[in-house]
């Protein structure tokens, strides 16, 4: 459809934490089947207060009306690897931020998902300080690129951020692709994840509709 941009990096067999093993074939069973197994925080995923003990909420418990809603999207081009994003990064952004918005940040760093060190080892980091700036202003969701907002080789660092986002009720969503195919600065985002009982996080189904405007003709489209 027109304007859905789906933001999601397909799981493949060998992708970390990501198994895909044949459980029936249709020569031999009549079907095929698959048996699928999933690090939690694999590929596209979001992440539930209990992945860092920041509360009680679980992946299950995570209200819908919190995985979906209008977002902006920032350009942050041509980073270099560890790039501390601050406040300071959003630019203007913070005039026209309204609390319960969401926040997507285009760093184009989906590129270097074959490039397994620097994806995840340079990978651009939330500062503290934006880390609160998104929890005083009532951002709603953090979609990023890389599969952490933060340092996975520093524990305090990726503990910290993880836990003031979580804690002060940001919803975090990492590991999304092809932002570069939205063309608004204005999107409506989705982030659906499996409902997994107890779940300290889990891939989602992440995507946007690229005029939020357009939200009511896709209504109409599936209800006509």
């Amino acid at each position: 459809m027109p304007g859905l941009v789906d933001l999601t990096l397909p799981l493949a067999d060998g992708m970390r934490g990501v198994g895909l093993e044949p459980a029936k074939t249709l020569a031999r069973d009549g079907w095929n089947a698959t048996t699928l197994s999933l690090y939690s925080h694999a590929g596209t995923h979001m992440d539930a207060q209990t992945h860092f003990g920041a509360g009680p909420g679980t992946i299950d418990r995570t209200p819908l009306a919190s995985c979906m809603g209008p977002a902006h999207v920032l350009d942050l081009p041509g980073l270099e690897p560890r790039a501390l994003l601050t406040v300071a990064s959003l630019g203007d952004l913070p005039d026209r931020f309204h609390p319960g918005d969401s926040l997507l940040l285009r760093t184009g760093w989906s590129a270097f998902l074959h490039d397994a060190t620097l994806y995840r080892d340079g990978l651009p980091r939330i500062a503290e300080d934006l880390a609160r700036w998104c929890v005083d202003r009532k951002v709603k969701i953090l979609g990023v690129e890389p599969p952490s907002i933060a340092d996975v080789n520093h524990l305090p660092e990726v503990t910290r951020i993880h836990e003031i986002l979580l804690a002060g009720g940001v919803t975090i969503v990492e590991g999304l692709c092809h932002l570069d195919r939205l063309r608004s600065a204005r999107v409506f985002f989705f982030a659906l994840p499996l409902p997994v009982r107890d779940g300290d996080g889990c891939p989602c189904r992440a995507f946007a509709l690229d005029d939020p405007a357009a939200l009511a003709d896709l209504a109409r489209h599936f209800l006509s």
